[in-house]
């Protein structure tokens, strides 16, 4: 099984955009991937309103960005934060597959 780096929006709405997020992992899962998704996960003991704890959180993201075989990224807008992963994973050679919000795969981010 291939481990997925799920890159979606996180700011903004923090409530929907956690829903698409999961959502978006059961998406991963049932196409036979490990999903994992920094912005479900780091939220539970990192606060997302504390600069420097944001940033550890997208420096944690990086580190397990870097252990993955692909990053999917969803959704039709991208963060600052979405910005960072996928830059990230261009440059380092990380295969990058991009999905609308209703987990169509299309060309890349719209």
């Amino acid at each position: 099984m291939k481990l997925v780096f799920i890159c979606s929006p996180y700011a903004g709405d923090i409530e929907h955009n956690t829903r698409k997020a999961q959502g978006y992992c059961r998406f991963a899962y049932i196409k036979g991937s490990i999903p994992f998704a920094p912005h479900l996960h780091n939220p539970q003991f990192l606060d997302e309103d504390i600069p420097e704890e944001r940033k550890a959180g997208i420096e944690l993201g990086i580190e397990l960005l870097k252990r993955s075989d692909e990053l999917w990224c969803f959704g039709n807008k991208l963060t600052d934060g979405m910005r960072a992963e996928l830059s990230f994973a261009i440059k380092n050679d990380i295969p990058v597959r991009y999905f609308n919000d209703i987990c169509e795969e299309v060309t890349e981010h719209e």
